[in-house]
């Protein structure tokens, strides 16, 4: 029985699900990623003049020297770090995303609130959790 004429749609249906699947592996390629209060350090190539980072709660960039950035995760959330050399030529410009180092974590869950203990070795309330509730957050 030949192939009905279905099948070229399907096929192609799936290759691009399949296509669409591959496409925040290579996103995620392009993301910076730092523990909040972390320092992460870049080594460039080429020695950065200027040093820009998009949102400064989200994330802090400290120059060690010309070739060595420290990143610091400061707050939950994504932003941009954009270093230039002295030609005013990006070095690099990436997203940053900073997120909680969950390997030493606990969430408690009581109804619609929910705690998230930091377990090193001792389990104490997260520091950022008591910043949002004294913010009204």
């Amino acid at each position: 029985m030949p192939p009905s004429g279905k099948t070229i749609p399907f096929t192609a249906a799936a290759i691009l699900v399949l296509c669409g699947l591959q496409a925040p592996t290579r996103a995620e390629e392009d993301v910076l990623r730092v523990y909040m209060d972390h320092a992460r350090v870049l080594k460039l190539d080429r020695p950065a003049s200027k040093v820009i980072i998009g949102n400064s709660k989200v994330a802090d960039a400290t120059v060690a020297d010309p070739k060595t950035i420290v990143l610091t995760g400061r707050s939950f959330g994504t932003t941009n770090l954009v270093l230039l050399d002295a030609d005013g030529n990006a070095i690099l410009d990436e997203t940053v995303l900073v997120s909680i180092d969950e390997g030493n974590t606990v969430r408690v869950y009581r109804q619609t609130d929910r705690s998230v203990l930091s377990c090193t070795p001792n389990c104490e309330q997260h520091t950022q959790q008591n910043n949002a509730a004294d913010a009204g957050g």
